[in-house]
């Protein structure tokens, strides 16, 4: 009998209380809310005695549960469970493989990634590009005609998001890296023909989660269960948003990565500002405090019936409110004139100002740029500005 009980304590799986109690005992189950653990050890635990007058938690009190009782435990009484013979380290990692070929557009690899996680991806396999053999490692030349000209010619290149200011990551056979940013991992093969290449690449994509984002609060106990908007441990590649977007080979309106780069040491952006934005248009470009920033704008919107047709310069000054209370986000700039603001990482934004057809400025602050146009009621207005944006280049 000693010997049976001394087996079936070590097989135990091991249950850790959020008060700091470790429990002994197998899991049998989760229902109604609780998991159903029978005892292998005797344990003290907390009670929180119920006052039936006034139904008001009263002093905690404990208890001593003997071996081989059933108890039943909240979810949010339990920091952690580590079933026997089994690792939580297994759960530290999400693995995706995907085949990645050339083809006009870079390949979702079904991996979303948060800022700060370590992901690692290894390739190996074989294309053919006429009568030349490739592999994840790419060759000895370079073709300027790729997404990453530098890069060698074929090699397993990778990118982080939908932006074209985002920068592109060499993975060749095998690498390890940490994201920059949030975003879904796109897959391509270094080469700018695509049409007479055959075969493909086999990747492996594997992410290392924080478990720690899993520790609950306060507020998670009063959190609607179905609203998953925030939860980092939502299946893989899941999103509330569906698919991802495609991500296409070409450089489109601005891709630093290949042939937008100026040689005075500053990068080049257009963006379009629509006129009926209320937030108006997210440039993709993070300054920072000092940046000398140019900007050229042209085009012409319908900002209202009282206003009509303006040029970025803008139409007569009037009222409303946006940003502050009874005026527009420039009150001293025309109605439907160009302007901007910054927004910082912590989501504050900074005082809107006037950019017109034609500005250089010094950021006031670190933040992402966005251009507005200077009204109070966006739900009128048609048509947009094209602005040409020159920015310094960090990378």
């Amino acid at each position: 009998l000693i010997t049976l009980a001394s087996i079936s304590i070590a097989s135990a799986d091991t249950i850790y209380l959020r008060g700091g109690t470790t429990l002994r005992g197998t899991v049998l189950g989760y229902i109604n809310g609780r998991f159903a653990v029978q005892l292998t050890a005797g344990a003290t635990l907390a009670v929180r005695p119920t006052d039936n007058r006034t139904q008001t938690t009263t002093t905690t009190t404990t208890r001593t549960v003997s071996a081989g009782e059933v108890i039943f435990l909240r979810p949010r009484d339990i920091e952690r469970i580590e079933i026997d013979g089994r690792s939580l380290d297994d759960a530290r990692y999400q693995t995706r493989t995907v085949d990645v070929s050339l083809g006009p557009n870079w390949v979702d690899s079904g991996v979303d990634v948060r800022r700060g996680e370590r992901v690692r991806v290894d390739a190996s396999g074989t294309i053919y590009a006429n009568r030349t053999r490739i592999t994840p490692v790419g060759l000895s030349t370079t073709d300027p005609s790729a997404p990453l000209p530098r890069g060698a010619e074929g090699e397993l290149i990778a990118v982080i998001g939908n932006a074209y200011d985002s920068p592109i990551l060499e993975i060749g056979s095998g690498r390890e890296f940490v994201a920059d940013r949030d975003g879904r991992i796109y897959l391509t093969i270094n080469r700018g023909s695509y049409n007479d290449a055959r075969g493909s690449y086999n990747v492996r994509i594997r992410k290392e989660v924080d478990l720690s984002a899993m520790s609950r609060t306060a507020d998670d106990n009063n959190r609607n269960p179905n609203d998953n908007s925030s939860d980092p441990f939502e299946l893989p590649g899941a999103s509330d948003t569906g698919a991802a977007p495609t991500r296409s080979r070409q450089p489109g309106d601005y891709n630093p990565n290949r042939d937008q780069r100026r040689t005075n040491g500053t990068l080049e952006r257009i963006v379009a500002v629509q006129g009926n934005q209320p937030r108006g248009a997210d440039t993709g470009i993070d300054l920072r405090t000092g940046d000398q920033v140019t900007i050229t704008a042209t085009g012409n919107i319908t900002a209202g019936r009282r206003a009509g047709v303006v040029s970025p310069e803008g139409g007569r000054p009037g009222t409303g409110a946006v940003f502050g209370a009874g005026t527009y986000p420039v009150p001293t700039a025309g109605v439907g004139a160009l302007i901007g603001y910054i927004v910082s990482s912590n989501g504050q934004t900074s005082q809107p100002f006037y950019i017109g057809s034609q500005s250089t400025f010094t950021s006031p602050a670190d933040g992402r740029l966005f251009l507005l146009v200077n009204d109070d009621n966006y739900s009128d207005n048609t048509g947009s500005f094209s602005a040409r944006i020159v920015y310094p280049d960090y990378r």
